[in-house]
């Protein structure tokens, strides 16, 4: 523990009775006013001019990924070449923020990427169940890592937070946290993905937050994209909150990543507005929100194009990811 006091209100130790007296204490989610909140949001409609910047925002928030058993060198190449170019006949399109792939595809959009500033994300820790030994988690991330991953995206152990097991969940993140150094660099950025699918309630990713808030995550990120419901606007305001409420007692910022079915322009933009009116501007940057996506990237660059030439490009313009 570190020597200085912590904040007032924050838990004193991380031990599991601490842990549990802390984020039981947090107050309560409103589920009927976050959804009714949430749903009020999505009716906000923009202009053309802020439209149009808000979708080159998007797309360079979005994490663009391939997390499937069949994914092959090739298609990491091809999604990288993307990643860099997303509409190879309009230079003006702004490039992605990252490429997340598996472990083992890393040193391959690490080459495609080189001299870009399109970081390269990895899903580790056992990715998507998170049921393995902690080593074997460990040696996961470390090789990651050490092939020249930019960002971690670890999932954490819901058994254990769903049986109250808070100091188990809290010492993983940590340890994780620790394998992403990189010696003699920056560590890699980790990403905590919460699965709130499985969740089951609000208060639980609240908990959830701020438990992988209080271990040192860089982001909060909703799910893996395996489970359904994945991102959903009300989960991502209550994550949205539970960061913006950190800053507040802490003076860090955490980003958030909503990940798993957004697909379209209009999805994209509803989780603008609604970083907009939860967190402020602060928030309306890559580095502090993500938007993790296979083939939302697409129809983003089709509604841009629909609005500076009035027409859509045809279905076979862009590749299918």
């Amino acid at each position: 523990m570190p020597d200085t006091a912590p904040a007032p209100g924050l838990p004193r130790s991380t031990d599991n009775a601490s842990l549990r007296a802390f984020l039981h204490g947090l107050p309560g989610v409103d589920e009927v006013g976050a959804r009714a909140r949430a749903a009020a949001l999505a009716t906000r409609s923009l202009k053309t001019t802020a439209k149009a910047h808000a979708i080159d925002l998007a797309i360079r928030m979005v994490d663009l990924t391939t997390l499937e058993g069949a994914d092959t060198p090739g298609k990491v190449r091809a999604l990288s070449a993307k990643a860099r170019r997303p509409d190879p006949d309009d230079r003006a399109v702004p490039q992605v923020a990252a490429v997340c792939v598996y472990p083992d595809l890393v040193p391959v959009a690490v080459d495609a990427l080189r001299g870009s500033p399109v970081a390269v994300a990895s899903v580790a820790t056992a990715f998507p169940a998170g049921r393995a030994p902690l080593e074997a988690k460990l040696a996961d991330t470390r090789q990651a890592v050490a092939d020249g991953a930019d960002e971690i995206d670890m999932v954490i152990d819901r058994g254990a937070f769903l049986a109250g097991d808070y100091r188990k969940v809290h010492e993983e993140i940590t340890a994780v946290r620790e394998a992403c150094a990189r010696p003699g660099g920056e560590p890699a950025h980790l990403k905590v993905i919460l699965e709130t699918g499985e969740l089951a309630t609000y208060d639980n990713v609240r908990r959830a937050s701020w438990l992988a808030m209080l271990a040192g995550a860089d982001f909060i990120k909703t799910s893996t994209g395996k489970v359904t419901p994945a991102a959903t606007l009300p989960v991502t305001l209550v994550m949205l909150e539970a960061v913006r409420d950190f800053r507040a007692a802490t003076g860090r910022q955490v980003g958030v990543k909503p990940a798993g079915g957004i697909r379209t322009t209009k999805d994209a933009l509803r989780h603008l507005v609604l970083v907009n009116e939860t967190t402020g501007p602060d928030w309306l940057d890559p580095s502090w929100f993500r938007l993790g996506a296979s083939s939302l990237l697409n129809d983003l660059l089709m509604q841009r194009t629909r609005l500076a030439t009035g027409t859509y490009p045809g279905p076979d313009h862009y590749t299918l990811d």
